[in-house]
């Protein structure tokens, strides 16, 4: 069975992704540049060079007719660009979330505001939602360090509009709020729904405003808890529930890929010798697994699922699945993850022999391909040797392959 273009296409390309070291940098490199370069765009086009006359204004309420409400919204979303892109560096899933969030934000007040260059603006948004999107497989940690930055990032934007909002709306309180550290006083009373009382909101502006933040502040307040908690309690739970992960060091080990007969006899037969074996296996058999076999189910030739069988740290990986070109594609995947693994290649037909020996495995077993000539020495009474049978049964690469008897 010859690869598809599609698996060859794969292949090279997986090829060229390890060679410039890919995995190291791309894609969470690249799309935490174009997630800063976004948010400086954003701040760009709306707050322009003016950004000395704007921390005045943000600073003096009362400098050339104080803040306009406008200019919270993008800087607010533009700082918070810049932060997550500091998470999509370190991978985590929350820093992916909370940059969807900011890029779809930051394309809905631009298709609804007024701004120059807005139409290239809401393409690039756009096209970095799609790219987010297509890359979301690579964002899968999730670590104290990456939720903390969440928490703390959700918390500063939330008292920063909370603080100026009310500052900017300070004639609409009694009494009338006129200083930052005032404005600052009564956000984190009403964030906190302490609600002391002594400064309220008089219009139905300042009132839908007090109703925003504590909805706000109770929203930001629970998820920043649970973000910061939640994998604290999960690494607990999984060392509780996946204890045979801490009795299977996955390392030194062996790796048997497939359900087939020879790779159920060929991990069995190791597991008999008191050797560390972990099954791969694409999916869960009908019968289940004893609770009492390391495995993993996935994909044997994606290189994240051969990582997590440990293949990168294994004596030797075994690929032993009924399509010979799969066999074929694990070989080369395993030999992209740059370890120190042996490959064994399993041939069921004969015909594939030599194309699977084009991907230099450093042994390949082909025991069904000696039953034939086996069979017709017997019958013909030629002597059959153990080293006759080692070398049809174990065809090194750059042997030339026997013929089938017909």
């Amino acid at each position: 069975m010859l690869p598809s273009p599609a698996q060859i296409l794969r292949n090279r390309i997986q090829q060229f992704h390890q060679r410039i070291g890919g995995r190291h940098w791309f894609p969470h490199v690249p799309l935490a540049i174009l997630l800063a370069l976004g948010g400086l765009w954003l701040l760009q086009n709306d707050l322009g060079q003016q950004w000395r006359s704007i921390l005045a204004q943000l600073l003096n309420r009362n400098l050339n007719g104080g803040l306009r409400p406008a200019y919270l919204p993008p800087l607010l979303i533009g700082v918070g660009m810049l932060i997550m892109a500091v998470g999509l560096l370190l991978r985590s899933r929350l820093a992916w979330t909370m940059a969807l969030l900011f890029a779809a934000l930051a394309a809905v007040s631009l298709l609804f505001g007024q701004h120059s260059h807005a139409h290239l603006l809401i393409g690039y948004f756009v096209l970095m939602l799609a790219l987010l999107a297509f890359a979301w497989r690579q964002f899968d940690r999730s670590s104290i360090a990456a939720s903390t930055l969440f928490a703390l990032t959700s918390v500063v934007m939330l008292v920063v509009y909370a603080t100026f909002g009310a500052y900017y709306l300070g004639a609409d309180f009694k009494p009338q709020i006129a200083d930052l550290v005032t404005a600052f006083y009564y956000a984190m009373v009403t964030m906190s729904t302490v609600g002391y009382g002594d400064i309220t909101p008089q219009t139905p502006e300042a009132k839908l405003f007090a109703v925003s933040i504590i909805a706000l502040g109770v929203a930001v307040f629970a998820t920043s808890l649970t973000a910061v908690i939640a994998p604290l309690v999960t690494r607990s739970l999984q060392r509780i529930v996946s204890r045979k992960d801490t009795r299977m060091q996955r390392e030194n080990h062996f790796v048997v890929i497939g359900n087939t007969p020879l790779a159920i006899n060929t991990w069995r037969e190791l597991a008999r010798r008191g050797q560390p074996v972990t099954r791969l296996l694409r999916q869960e058999p009908e019968t289940g697994i004893p609770d009492d076999v390391d495995h993993v189910i996935g994909d044997p030739s994606d290189g994240d699922i051969l990582r997590k069988a440990g293949a990168d740290k294994a004596q030797a990986v075994l690929a032993m699945l009924d399509d010979d070109s799969e066999n074929a594609f694990v070989v080369l995947a395993v030999r992209e993850l740059a370890g120190k693994a042996r490959t064994v290649a399993a041939v069921n037909d004969a015909n594939h022999l030599g194309r699977v020996q084009l991907v230099q495995p450093d042994v390949v077993i082909a025991p069904q391909i000696l039953g034939g000539e086996l069979a017709a020495m017997l019958l013909t009474g030629e002597q059959v040797t153990a080293d006759f049978v080692m070398k049809r049964v174990f065809q090194q690469p750059g042997n030339p392959p026997s013929t089938p008897a017909a």
